[in-house]
């Protein structure tokens, strides 16, 4: 298993923090997710068929942005 931190920037309430859980998971190999509403930071564990880029762009497409 990959670990992948990042800080997701732009969520404001329980409904961002579910788009942005949902778009992770839903990339194959997620093992481990949690996120924090209150600082952005997220931590991902994935297999090593997930890329970090893939995270992001899910963070991404979810209409939020991460660094």
């Amino acid at each position: 298993m990959q670990t992948t931190t990042l800080t997701i920037d732009g969520m404001r309430d329980e409904q961002c923090l579910r788009l942005v859980t949902n778009a992770i998971q839903d990339l194959p190999g997620i093992s481990y997710l949690e996120i924090s509403l209150e600082t952005g930071q997220a931590t991902i564990e994935h297999g090593a068929f997930v890329s970090s880029a893939d995270i992001y762009q899910a963070v991404e497409d979810a209409g939020f942005s991460a660094r």
